[in-house]
């Protein structure tokens, strides 16, 4: 039986892929994470060795009850609208319009878990954002779920318009929204977040990084997944994203 490799080992290859990608078919097994902890492991390792703090998070997951899963952000991947990026700076980009929201406070490791109402309460601000979703991996999205969130979970880039208070009351179930590039409408289907309301996500965020000695703060982006599927741009233009009640967010892909 063949042993589990260190971390460092295909966090390096993530981070040395460039523009060409890996070929996920050519890595040994032993390469790949057997588990979601190891995944987590090679994610702070690819946040060393590119010598990046911590710019934001992304929480997800496939269905209103279904498990939550989430990766770092690494800081210079993080930008706010309006931002310009180059499309040929991302392999097979594609664009999702999410809602980002930011805590007022801190929550600082410790042994005992953090209370959702304790987690909900925290939250202070929220923005309309943009993720620009790239994998390393050639034959993406065919890979490994485990591979996938060893990178990032598919990360390229994230840009964030501006905040606003946080509404209690917002329609997250169900906002109203608009997502045009070049503007034409992008958006596909009902408008929807695959978790349901996402700030059920919040907490899992919360005490994933508490368990990993993180300290969660004010000013740290969470975007939280999907409301439009996925656009894949093939020239240049612009992405315009709108929530009803929140300020557009706004990137420019040269």
């Amino acid at each position: 039986m063949s042993h589990p490799h260190p971390p460092q080992e295909l966090a390096g290859l993530l981070v040395r892929a460039g523009s060409e990608g890996l070929c996920f078919a050519d890595l040994p097994p032993a390469l790949l994470p057997r588990d979601a902890g190891a995944a987590y492991a090679v994610q702070a390792e690819v946040l060393r060795q590119r010598h990046a703090g911590i710019g934001g998070w992304k929480v997800g997951a496939k269905s209103a009850t279904g498990p939550v899963q989430g990766a770092p952000l690494p800081a210079d991947c993080v930008h706010p609208g309006p931002a310009a990026l180059k499309l040929g700076g991302f392999r097979r980009p594609g664009l999702e319009l999410e809602i980002a929201f930011c805590f007022g406070r801190v929550f600082a490791p410790r042994a005992t878990p953090y209370a959702d109402e304790e987690v909900l309460d925290g939250i202070a601000y929220m923005a309309a954002a943009i993720e620009v979703v790239a994998s390393r991996y050639r034959e993406w999205p065919a890979v490994d779920k485990l591979a996938q969130l060893a990178d990032l979970q598919n990360h390229g880039a994230l840009v964030v318009g501006e905040y606003v208070r946080y509404q209690p009351g917002y329609p997250f179930g169900h906002p109203a929204l608009s997502f045009t590039f070049g503007g034409a409408e992008v958006a596909a289907g009902a408008p929807a977040n695959p978790a349901g309301d996402p700030r059920r996500l919040l907490p899992w965020l919360v005490n994933h990084c508490a368990a990993r000695g993180i300290a969660l703060g004010p000013g740290t982006p969470v975007t939280t997944g999907s409301y439009t599927g996925m656009h894949f741009p093939q020239r240049a233009g612009v992405a315009l994203g709108t929530f009803a009640g929140l300020p557009p967010v706004e990137l420019t892909f040269g």
